[in-house]
C-alpha cells in the first residue's frame, strides 16, 4: 500500500461584509473574507494539500487568479476539481486535519457543522476528519483581526 502526505496553507484578508465561508459554511461574522472566488480558507487549503499530496501542484496553477472565469467561484468546484484527479491516480483519504488561525470566529463553534459539510462533499466519515482553530495571541495579522490563515494536512493510501 502507497501513502501519500500533503500540506495546504492559505491566507484571505478581511473586507467589509456580513458573513465569511468556512469549509463551504455560511458563519455570521462583522466582516468577510477578499479573494478572487470565493475567499474560503479552508477548502482553498484542503485543495492544496490533496494537490500536494499526489505532487500536482497547487490551487492557483488549476485555477490562476488571474483568469477571470474563476471569479467568485465556489470553491467546493476546486475541491472537487482535486478529489476526481485524486481518485484518476487511484487514492482515497485517510484523514485530513486542518487549523484555522484567527482569534475570531471562535472555530469550535462550527467545526462539527464544517466536517459534515466535508463529508458530503468528499463521501467520507466525520471520524477521519479534524478541524479546530488556535490564535497568535494578538501577534501578526491574524492576531490584529486583519485576516484568517488555514493550515491543512492529509493522509492519503492507494486502493
Amino acid at each position: 500500500m502507497d501513502f501519500r502526505f500533503g500540506n495546504g496553507f492559505d491566507v484571505h484578508k478581511f473586507g467589509s461584509g456580513n458573513f465569511i465561508l468556512l469549509c463551504g459554511i455560511k458563519i455570521p461574522f462583522s466582516k468577510s473574507l477578499i479573494g478572487h472566488s470565493d475567499a474560503d480558507v479552508g477548502l482553498h487549503s484542503l485543495t492544496d494539500a490533496i494537490l500536494g499530496a499526489i505532487g500536482k501542484g497547487d490551487i492557483g496553477t488549476h485555477f490562476p487568479p488571474t483568469d477571470s472565469k474563476w471569479k467568485n467561484k465556489d470553491s467546493t468546484f476546486f475541491l472537487k476539481h482535486a478529489e476526481k484527479i485524486m481518485k484518476s491516480q487511484r487514492y482515497i483519504i485517510s484523514n485530513i486535519d486542518i487549523t484555522f488561525i484567527c482569534e475570531f470566529p471562535r472555530i469550535n463553534l462550527y467545526s462539527d457543522k464544517m466536517k459534515t459539510k466535508l463529508c458530503s462533499i468528499l463521501g467520507i466519515d466525520s471520524s477521519q476528519i479534524s478541524i479546530k482553530g488556535t490564535t497568535t495571541e494578538g501577534l501578526g495579522f491574524t492576531g490584529r483581526e486583519e485576516g484568517i490563515a488555514c493550515l491543512t494536512t492529509i493522509g492519503l493510501k492507494s486502493t
